[in-house]
């Protein structure tokens, strides 16, 4: 840890760095973390953590209480500095990149956070045009275009683009908040618990929803959640965080690993009701 930081990187041109992106978005593995060290007030939650995530899937991302699920998604976008380890999304490092870069690679994501997190003094067109006033010079009409167009993607009616998200239901504004991470066509979208607070019936819509605009539109998904059902119906592959480390498979791989905690949370009473006989 004591030598990181100090050496300066190479500078490199704007079309290298291009090229070099161009030539990422090309590879298999659209995000690598490799030896990721998280802590917080001397705890250490993440130790030395490994994790692939694939072009094109749906990955899910489980724990317990306290084992860093939205810090790690947080730390792969930028959000929190992690102590030690390396990111690359798109074959681009992450850690200390330089804002200019980071903004570079921010255009090829969306994000949802938890609740939506749109805001409150903006009706729903004028959120998810946030993006695009902040990346393009887009006229006004065409925004407004882009907007309705959004909408109808995550199923909200046309004149929920007037509306403010207090006059919206807690399903409206998952998909409203969604509706803005994909204001400027992502190739890698990130859910930070996309069904909280959901009923049983919306949050079912919500993961159908996932996986339908995942296979048209051709994302890679990394979705932090905690409910088992999701997994179920929208991920490809599962990657749960123990004992400060990760461990990745399907679920009928998690079914057969040995780990108490991974083995509580599918095979238990409410695994076993989510599951069945898989």
């Amino acid at each position: 840890m004591s030598g990181m930081g100090k050496m300066k990187p190479a500078v490199r041109s704007r079309a290298e760095k291009d090229a070099s992106l161009r030539a990422g978005k090309k590879e298999d593995i659209v995000i690598k973390v490799r030896g990721l060290v998280n802590g917080f007030g001397g705890k250490i939650i993440h130790d030395h953590l490994d994790l692939d995530v694939r072009r094109g899937e749906v990955l899910g991302v489980v724990g317990g209480s306290g084992t860093g699920k939205s810090v790690l998604l947080r730390s792969i976008i930028g959000l929190n500095q992690p102590l030690e380890g390396s990111i690359k999304v798109f074959g681009q490092e992450t850690v200390g990149i330089a804002p200019e870069d980071m903004r570079g690679l921010q255009l090829h994501w969306g994000v949802l956070f938890q609740e939506g997190a749109l805001f409150s003094s903006m009706t729903v067109a004028q959120n998810i045009q946030v993006p695009m006033r902040r990346w393009t010079h887009m006229p006004q009409h065409l925004m407004d275009e882009l907007a309705a167009m959004k909408l109808s993607l995550v199923g909200l009616p046309e004149d929920t683009a007037r509306k403010y998200p207090s006059e919206l239901s807690g399903g409206m504004k998952k998909r409203a908040g969604l509706a803005r991470a994909l204001s400027l066509d992502p190739e890698l979208l990130f859910l930070d618990e996309p069904t909280a607070g959901l009923d049983p019936i919306s949050a079912a819509q919500f993961d159908q929803l996932i996986r339908d605009l995942q296979k048209s539109l051709g994302l890679t998904v990394f979705l932090v959640t905690h409910d088992i059902d999701t997994l179920r119906a929208a991920t490809d592959r599962i990657a749960v965080l123990v004992r400060k480390k990760i461990t990745v498979g399907t679920i009928k791989e998690l079914l057969r690993d040995d780990d108490p905690w991974i083995h509580e949370y599918f095979s238990g009473p409410r695994g076993h009701a989510a599951l069945g006989d898989m």
